[in-house]
């Protein structure tokens, strides 16, 4: 068997040789958290062989990056209302499901006091751009890395390292690394833990975004790649250590999760593989045992309003976690709870309604979204679940 290295630069060097484009060193493999680096060369080689399926991919994936090479850069600056600190560096939102529970009055301007409705969204949680901000700069990073990944289009990659350093690096318009003004309650508190989660669903793509970006993409340095580390750092030590750190780490539900996915990825890729493995492996009895169940549905994602949303949501940081786990040698695929609950069982528990619908569903869900699962079926399926891999056809895009 030829070794790795030798393997992809055979495999790459034939690929670009088919495509007519000279190769002359092996590919650098991404050292990527989340994503399997190896994969992504693969997959380069299969484009660049000329892929139907693949070409057909990329050209979706170019029609979401090709607007974001004109929209932002976003920062944490650009809102007007500053929080408790005053210091308009620190993120700043307000907890998305609770509500005024009186008229606002020149005496009580916002309402309070405030009333938990869960799964129903306050649209006054917009008038605080952070929030969205993120979504939409960590969004463009993705896509506009990968864009550069596929095709060698430069623009892609000077436009992924200008939202990056805009966001996290520049001076005059970075985010101070915490999360102590997330998710605030007027009225009731600043910040929470469970605010975390905003970062926690996308900070990853951001990691695997720099590590791909770190192979070689005009316009991403090495002193871009150590300033990233530094905050990464940074913002590990406050998620470890801070008290709304502590109050997700103490989270059962999915909230805990994802804590535990984010924190294990930003310590694989600030160096600190050691301390990943740690959280990946300790996850298997603080979250696989009690979250799923011997059947492999999640009792308490089950008791939400939005029950099949929290499901997939969950297995999105389960399954995430396990992609770290295979990059530090954790396997939370092939673990069984004491219950008899495994990975493979809770995204098979989805299956009848990811490809059949809602009527499937055993549970209450109040804005239902069929396509929710199909990370988590594409995971499972990547990891050998012959189920999954048959349902992947039926489930929406």
């Amino acid at each position: 068997m030829l070794p790795l290295k030798t393997f992809l630069t055979v495999l790459v060097t034939g690929a670009l040789a088919t495509s007519g484009v000279a190769a002359t060193a092996a590919p650098a493999v991404p050292t990527t958290v989340v994503l399997d680096g190896t994969k992504l060369v693969q997959t380069k080689a299969a484009l660049l062989a000329g892929d139907k399926t693949l070409k057909a991919a990329l050209a979706n994936l170019l029609k979401q990056a090709d607007p974001e090479l004109t929209t932002g850069p976003w920062t944490v600056t650009a809102k007007t209302q500053l929080p408790p600190s005053g210091n308009k560096y620190d993120y700043l939102s307000l907890a998305p499901y609770y509500w005024p529970t009186k008229p606002k009055t020149p005496d009580n301007p916002l309402g309070c006091p405030y009333e938990n409705r869960d799964g129903e969204r306050n649209p006054d949680t917009d008038a605080i751009p952070d929030k969205a901000g993120r979504l939409s700069a960590f969004t463009a990073i993705y896509q506009l890395t990968l864009a550069w990944y596929y095709t060698g289009d430069a623009r892609y990659a000077s436009r992924a390292a200008l939202d990056l350093r805009t966001w996290f690096l520049d001076p005059a318009t970075k985010m101070n690394p915490n999360l102590d003004f997330a998710q605030g309650i007027p009225c009731q508190t600043d910040g929470r833990g469970i605010g975390i989660i905003e970062f926690s669903y996308a900070f990853t793509q951001v990691l695997d975004s720099a590590a791909i970006l770190s192979t070689g993409a005009p316009g991403w340095t090495a002193t871009d790649t150590n300033g990233l580390k530094k905050w990464s750092t940074d913002f590990l030590g406050w998620l470890r250590t801070s008290k709304n750190g502590k109050e997700e780490a103490a989270q059962t539900n999915n909230h805990g999760t994802f804590y535990d996915m984010m924190c294990a990825a930003i310590a694989l890729y600030t160096g600190k593989s050691s301390t990943a493995k740690d959280i990946v492996d300790k996850a298997k009895k603080s979250r696989l045992d009690k979250q799923i169940a011997a059947d492999g549905s999640q009792p308490q994602e089950a008791t939400r309003t939005r029950s099949y949303h929290y499901h997939t949501f969950n297995l999105v940081a389960m399954t995430r976690l396990a992609a770290v786990g295979n990059h530090v040698g954790v396997d939370l695929w092939k673990y069984k709870t004491p219950k008899g609950g495994t990975l493979f069982k809770a995204v098979d528990f989805l299956l009848p309604t990811a490809t059949g619908g809602l009527s499937h569903w055993p549970y209450e869900e109040i804005a239902f979204h069929q396509y929710a699962a199909l990370d988590s079926v594409h995971a499972a399926a990547d990891a050998g679940d012959a189920k999954a891999k048959a349902a992947l056809p039926k489930v929406p895009l």
